[in-house]
């Protein structure tokens, strides 16, 4: 389990369609919050999102955590931004951006293991 830690997500979208999406899978109760930036009107890359994520979830970003995303700017780039380490899903071939992520997943499962075992 990941429940070692805060889980909160992060993600840029409209209101009603991520809110939606959040709710439809059940991950507003899996989850410890989330900052959605068509609420916030703020975006990824730009670390705001990632500041009220943090907040809601009771932690600082200075502190560290992780950031796992598909979006090599708004999730890699914004996530190093905001001082996190990155686990990069790679749906594509990486196009060669200025970030490189921390690890490089292909789905979604890997990625929680990093985590997992980031936390023994």
């Amino acid at each position: 389990m990941l429940r070692d830690g805060s889980v909160g997500i992060v993600t840029n979208g409209t209101a009603d369609n991520q809110l939606g999406k959040i709710q439809r899978t059940g991950l507003a109760h899996a989850v410890d919050a989330y900052a959605l930036s068509g609420i916030e009107g703020i975006r990824k890359p730009g670390t705001g999102l990632f500041e009220i994520a943090a907040r809601r979830c009771g932690v600082n970003l200075p502190d560290g955590g992780w950031m796992v995303g598909d979006h090599p700017v708004a999730d890699i780039g914004g996530g190093h931004a905001a001082g996190l380490r990155t686990v990069w899903v790679d749906r594509g071939a990486w196009p060669g951006h200025e970030h490189s992520p921390d690890y490089v997943v292909t789905d979604v499962i890997q990625a929680m293991d990093i985590l997992r075992d980031a936390n023994e």
